[in-house]
């Protein structure tokens, strides 16, 4: 079966704003075609703030993500309500651990981490925000504050970190499709999920049913 793989960091401001078309393509993939999430992992744990040099780059970054993705809304008290640190380990683990309590849980932390960040000005780097996160969906707490530090917790985030370096991945959010032995990339058309879907479609069709079944 082919696989489409989508590789993300819930902290990656381009991949908040790429959430609505993402949304729209995998709701209408064709039936062949399953997704899969790989967590690609942006900043290593830190308990160092942000340099003031990397605040205006990321600041400057929303400015411009909001200029050319129509719809994208950021709100930027984050930068004088939190402490800011170049941490996205810790989110993308809440991601892991919320799916270890149900893979049910694992679509609406992503969504849960991107709005307490972007639109309400709260710090996922803080494992008191990502506590309270989880417990807004009905998991239990303490049981996700001992799996979010846990070995298997960390080794997962690793092994996915390291699936997206051998898909290629330079940049997130990234596309791609597996095609039995090929891995091909799929470029992110922001507002434009026809665009992509096209492409996969004409991607799957030309593999053929041996290379698509091949996975």
């Amino acid at each position: 079966m082919p696989t489409l793989y989508y590789i993300h960091d819930p902290m990656c401001s381009w991949c908040y704003a790429f959430a609505p078309t993402w949304q729209q393509i995998e709701a209408s993939l064709p039936g062949a075609v399953r997704a899969v999430y790989v967590l690609g992992g942006l900043a290593p744990d830190s308990d160092q703030p942000m340099p003031e040099a990397m605040r205006a780059y990321l600041r400057q970054t929303w400015h411009r993500i909001e200029s050319v993705v129509p719809g994208t809304v950021f709100n930027f008290g984050f930068w004088t309500n939190c402490t800011p640190r170049r941490s996205t380990y810790p989110a993308c683990r809440a991601v892991i651990a919320a799916g270890h309590f149900d893979p049910a849980y694992e679509r609406p932390m992503i969504a849960a981490i991107q709005r307490a960040y972007y639109r309400e000005a709260c710090n996922p780097s803080d494992l008191t925000t990502l506590i309270a996160l989880a417990e807004s969906l009905g998991i239990d707490p303490d049981g996700f504050a001992a799996y979010i530090d846990s070995p298997p917790c960390h080794e997962r985030l690793a092994a996915d970190i390291e699936r997206a370096r051998s898909l290629g991945v330079t940049g997130f959010p990234s596309l791609a499709l597996s095609l039995g032995s090929a891995i091909v990339p799929v470029a992110c058309d922001f507002g434009r999920p026809d665009l992509t879907l096209r492409r996969i479609a004409e991607l799957s069709d030309r593999a053929g049913p041996m290379d698509a079944d091949a996975t």
